[in-house]
């Protein structure tokens, strides 16, 4: 029998590449502890004709609420991003390296505070991306963030040594996609700079949009 630690999302996910049929599925996964404590599973929403995926690193509260990825404070900027690098949202697809909220609870307080998935808890929901992208298979991908760069680039990957680069990703699991990548901090990572720098982080975030945009799929 497998330890609870040694679980994965792999249990749960259904034979279908039907988002519909995904998300109907992940509501009920227990891959890892995270459902324990989250109010819901938080699926990816989009069309699986999205032309561009953008993978955040988890729900947050408003999300976690909601039911639905990137409708706080920073999917409020990420739309304006989207909006000032010329790329129509509905040509997008959004989701996240793991589809629960991890928080704490301060000691006064109700607020629940966000906290960074562990790297177990992003091997364990990764099965839920990897169906995600062979149902949209984008040209292009675009992972925002640490925790998603490195749940497909490797645990190694260091974002900021790769803006605005072309990669490519690694052989997949019985996936053969060979969508164009680029990376770019998480629009959340903008509203906790210091307000002095948030302009100039804005515009690099659409910059590099702007760049993944004009990227294509490698012939496979």
């Amino acid at each position: 029998m497998p330890s609870r630690s040694a679980r994965t999302a792999a249990e749960f996910l259904p034979d279908t590449r039907d988002l519909d049929g995904l998300a109907d599925a992940a509501s009920g996964c227990k891959g890892c502890d995270l459902y324990l404590d989250a109010t819901q599973t938080v699926f990816g929403s989009g069309s699986a004709g999205a032309e561009m995926m953008l993978v955040g690193e988890q729900p947050g509260d408003q999300e976690d609420k909601a039911g639905a990825p990137f409708v706080g404070p920073a999917g409020k900027l990420l739309d304006k991003a989207l909006v000032q690098a010329g790329i129509e949202r509905e040509q997008v697809y959004v989701t996240n390296a793991v589809k629960h909220f991890k928080f704490t609870l301060p000691e006064r307080g109700k607020r629940r505070i966000h906290k960074t998935p562990g790297r177990t808890e992003v091997v364990a929901c990764r099965p839920w991306l990897l169906a995600e992208l062979d149902a949209v298979r984008p040209d292009v991908l675009v992972l925002m963030g640490a925790t998603a760069a490195q749940s497909l680039l490797g645990s190694t990957f260091r974002l900021t040594a790769h803006r605005g680069e072309a990669l490519r990703l690694p052989p997949l699991e019985g996936i053969d996609i060979a969508p164009g990548v680029a990376v770019t901090v998480h629009p959340s990572s903008v509203l906790r700079g210091p307000p002095e720098d948030r302009q100039q982080a804005f515009d690099a975030l659409v910059s590099d949009l702007r760049f993944a945009a004009g990227l294509r799929a490698y012939p496979r």
